[in-house]
This record gives C-alpha cells, structure tokens and sequence, in this order.
C-alpha cells in the first residue's frame, strides 16, 4: 500500500519554529500524509513529548493510524545531517562522518538536507561521497533556488541514492508542501526504514514566499540563541 510522508519538519523545540506537534500532526492529517518526522534542530525533546503526550508510540506503530518518527536535524562540523528513525543528541559540531556512524549504530538513517543550497548550511558533495549514503533530500520545497533541488537529485540519481522530499516546515501552514511515497506492507517505523532507500516518488510544490520568510526569519532568531 503507498504511504506519503514528510521528513523534514519542525516544532516550537526548535528555536525558530513556532507550532506544537499537536499543530503539525493535524495539518500533516488534512494534507493526507500518513506520518512525519520531527527533526528539531540538536534537539530531541519532541520524541519525549509526542510519547507522554499520546502522539506517537515508542514501538514505533501508528497512532490513530498516524506515524511520528525519532528525529533530529544535527549541525555538523560540515553542516546538516537529519537523523530519521531514531535520535541522537549533543552532537552539535561534530564531524558528519562521525555523527552518520552513529546514527546508523542507533538503527536510523543519516539523509543530508538541501545539500547544494549555498545559502544554508549544507554538507559539500565531497563530504557526502565519503559518507556511505543511502538516502538523500533531493527536493527541499525552501531552497532559495529550484537548481539546488536539481542538484542534489541529479547527485543521488549518480550515486544510485534513494531520495525523500521534505517541507523543511518552521510553521504548521507548511507541512506537507512536498512529500515521499513509500510502498509498505505496514505502517511503523521499521517498515519505513527498510523501504526508505526504495522510495517510489517524491512530489509536491516549493513553499510561497510568505512561508520561505517565515521561516528564513526564524533562521535569524536562532543565530542568536
């Protein structure tokens, strides 16, 4: 059965971003996705809240046939890495050669977002081919510049990569701009991750200009944090 995921969103845990994850799960629901991933940045207090909360479950099965995913938008020495799948904290400035090693020891996948977007911090290619990669961000609906997105979806094509799209979401408005398909038998996290690297389609359209400002205002409020 497909599945359509976002994996790349943020909460109000993440200093520029304003929505709760009650507020995101809900516009994800209405846009007709079956899951997101909660990727704060080098913060993972969303996972302990959607638990206590009743959002998602830690055996990693649907909630009201929704699914949250363990994540975290790690900056690296080299720039962003998201970690989907599981969650790995305090590693702010560490190498990303090291912090993917260690996400996979953790049972998650180390995916680099927006990788050839100049005006965000990205990870260089020439860092990604010494990553052992199995899934890249090739559509990120906030780039600044559709040839980013092409880009990177022309490196993963090269490299044989599996490829997910995300709404890079700082606010609920944005959730779901874009999305990854996925052919499960079953929804829970276990099954996404085996399949992630096989994603059947990505799609979806870039954030209007209200919501790149949005968010590229945040950006600045968390320069200072």
């Amino acid at each position: 059965m497909l599945y359509r995921f976002d994996f790349h969103t943020h909460s109000f845990f993440s200093a520029d971003a304003s929505s709760s994850p009650e507020q995101l799960v809900k516009a994800a629901k209405s846009r007709g996705l079956s899951g997101i991933a909660i990727t704060d940045h080098n913060d993972c207090q969303s996972l302990r809240y959607c638990v206590q909360n009743r959002l998602m479950r830690e055996d990693g099965l649907p909630v009201d046939n929704f699914l949250i995913f363990p994540g975290v938008e790690v900056s690296t020495a080299e720039g962003h890495l998201l970690c989907i799948g599981s969650t790995i904290p305090n590693r702010r400035g560490v190498p990303a050669l090291q912090v993917a090693e260690e996400i996979r020891m953790r049972g998650g996948i180390p995916i680099p977002p927006h990788p050839f977007d100049r005006w965000r911090a990205s990870i260089c290619p020439e860092i990604m081919d010494r990553m052992q990669l199995e899934v890249v961000e090739v559509f990120n609906a906030a780039v600044f510049r559709k040839k980013y997105n092409q880009q990177a979806h022309m490196y993963a094509t090269t490299h044989s990569l599996g490829m997910v799209a995300g709404s890079d979401a700082h606010h609920q408005t944005s959730v779901g701009t874009c999305w990854t398909t996925l052919d499960l038998e079953k929804l829970s996290v276990a099954s996404v991750l085996s399949q992630l690297p096989k994603s059947v389609q990505i799609g979806g359209n870039y954030s209007p200009f209200l919501e790149v400002l949005k968010k590229y205002s945040g950006n600045w409020f968390r320069c200072f944090q």
